[in-house]
């Protein structure tokens, strides 16, 4: 899909170490925005600067250090792009952790998968909202197709009395969603100048299939192996470069729209081009939704 130009943009990338954020940086690089891509791991970091000059020459990009898993790294990171002081214009939360086998904990004490892909971004986003505000930012979370099946055990969410890997992730997908929108609902209340929508690469192979199923094992999980031989064959899955397009789409495009979801528009989902999606019922409760947006305050 063509990019606009984005000269003089500052675009903001999480997990762009590799996979479909490192495909977007280097989209949004090759249209003239400056990168800042927070990583965890510097030297994956210094790799994935040298694929997006390799790729976009001429283009300017860095990295910062991020552990979504620690409040006080994100915290860290927002001190230090605030006292930058820089309009950023651009937001894609795509970091994140899948179904890793065992009930892990951030340095906080949240699951894992919540912790990472809904608190860590959500705090990041709340402390540098006022660079969000001086750039009339476009927020775009990745979510996944799971979280149609997510839900929220607002007394258990740290899954301490039963952990299922499956659920939880679909759940850290669910939260996600409910902030995207919520993010975007208050921002037209509220007068923020922010527009805020959410995306699902369908199931497209990546890293993300290995780092988290095969956290804390001593032998490789069967389904990297399973998304490995269906991603050479074309069947329900897809490449990275066909993964991004709703993200890239949700995130850049005139045609994309705050409060919006945007997914592969083929069968069931799984591959595609970027179209408009209805939004999973639960994700429409906004109560529930206000309810998550409170944990900024704690």
């Amino acid at each position: 899909m063509p990019v606009p130009d984005l000269t003089g943009k500052v675009a903001v990338v999480t997990g762009a170490s590799d996979g479909i954020g490192l495909g977007i940086a280097v989209r949004l690089a090759r249209a003239g925005a400056e990168l800042v891509l927070p990583v965890r791991n510097p030297a994956k970091g210094a790799r994935a600067l040298e694929v997006v000059a390799a790729r976009a020459p001429g283009s300017v990009a860095s990295t910062r250090e991020l552990d979504l898993a620690s409040l006080s790294s994100v915290k860290h990171l927002s001190e230090t792009l605030l006292s930058e002081g820089r309009p950023l214009h651009l937001f894609v939360a795509n970091a994140g952790v899948m179904t890793p086998p065992e009930r892990t904990l951030t340095t906080d004490g949240f699951e894992l998968q919540f912790g990472t892909n809904h608190l860590g971004h959500m705090a990041l986003i709340g402390r540098v909202l006022p660079l969000l505000q001086m750039g009339e930012a476009r927020v775009t979370t990745m979510s996944s197709s799971a979280a149609a099946q997510g839900a929220t055990d607002w007394d258990d969410l740290a899954r301490a009395n039963r952990y299922k890997a499956i659920r939880s992730y679909s759940a850290s997908k669910l939260a996600q969603l409910m902030f995207a929108m919520e993010l975007d609902r208050r921002s037209q209340e509220l007068g923020w100048r922010i527009s805020s929508n959410a995306a699902h690469p369908g199931t497209t192979y990546s890293n993300l299939y290995a780092s988290g199923p095969n956290l804390g094992r001593t032998k490789p999980s069967p389904i990297d192996g399973i998304f490995r031989r269906l991603s050479t064959i074309g069947v329900f899955v897809q490449s990275v470069d066909s993964g991004l397009l709703p993200a890239l789409h949700a995130a850049v495009s005139p045609d994309a729209e705050g409060g919006r979801y945007y997914g592969p528009d083929g069968l069931g989902q799984f591959t595609g081009s970027a179209k408009e999606l209805k939004l999973p019922r639960r994700a429409n409760a906004h109560s529930d939704a206000a309810r998550l947006w409170a944990c900024l305050k704690r």
